[in-house]
């Protein structure tokens, strides 16, 4: 879940980023563009989503380059793989590879079914190794293991962020914060979860739907986010917000919409 390339969060585990100021929300009342603007889930806005986070996540725009990584980063979670770092410690893989072997039985990584159930929840890689790293890398040239892993990644993160997005009235840009914000953290029942990170963002602003500024209320969330991250050394590097998420915000841009320029961990990204 929380997730080789160049440097990127897998191998800056230790830099710590500055939360920047935001700017002012545009004329348009945010619940009448809410309404007539893509969301997330609109196609264009969606690749434009997977771009984002694979620049935060593999330091490259192409996310679909990125079936076959997997390493372990040293974060507690086992391996972490695939286009949305499922990881062998926190359950995602083993739904994922649950799912592959369901659609796809016998398949190279049905096998490693018993070990992932045993890892789970820790970061020992015993019954994996020495194999499971290449076999990872051959299922990843099947299409079936590629469509599995969008499922999931759409089933676990993408669908659920876009929804409670919209429920809020926030418009793509907010969406996308909640999404990269499950990717990072997951939901469950932890202080930097998700859930929580919302719940410490509603403390301090209301969202559209109730009746507050988006703008404010996005940097309240991205606030929040910021200390969820800097709670763990494996995600202190705060650049995915600072210098890419904030930049969108300061700019107005709440609907996600190309031209795009960021920066990851000092690296520059541009989506026309």
């Amino acid at each position: 879940m929380h997730p080789a390339a160049h440097p990127s969060r897998r191998t800056l585990l230790a830099l710590m980023g500055a939360a920047t100021c935001a700017g002012m929300l545009g004329s348009v009342p945010a619940a009448a563009a809410s309404a007539a603007a893509p969301g997330l889930d609109d196609p264009a806005k969606k690749e434009i989503a997977m771009k984002l986070v694979s620049s935060a996540e593999n330091s490259s725009l192409d996310w679909k380059a990125q079936y076959r990584y997997i390493e372990d980063i040293g974060d507690g979670r086992g391996y972490t793989a695939g286009i949305i770092g499922f990881c062998s410690g926190t359950g995602d893989m083993l739904d994922l590879v649950q799912l592959y072997t369901d659609r796809k039985p016998g398949n190279v990584l049905a096998r490693y079914l018993p070990a992932l159930r045993r890892v789970n929840g820790t970061d020992s890689h015993s019954g994996l190794d020495p194999n499971f790293p290449a076999d990872w890398r051959k299922a990843a040239q099947d299409t079936a293991f590629q469509q599995a892993q969008n499922d999931e990644r759409d089933r676990v993160y993408f669908n659920p962020a876009v929804r409670q997005g919209k429920t809020d009235g926030l418009r793509a840009l907010g969406q996308f914060a909640y999404y990269d914000a499950i990717v990072m953290h997951g939901d469950g029942g932890d202080a930097t979860s998700f859930s929580s990170i919302r719940r410490r963002a509603l403390r301090q602003a209301k969202p559209p739907a109730q009746g507050g500024n988006e703008t404010t209320y996005l940097n309240a969330f991205l606030d929040a986010r910021v200390w969820a991250m800097k709670q763990e050394e494996a995600h202190s590097d705060t650049s995915r917000v600072d210098t890419a998420q904030r930049v969108f915000l300061r700019q107005g841009n709440l609907d996600l919409n190309p031209p795009l320029d960021w920066k990851v961990y000092g690296d520059s990204y541009h989506i026309g």
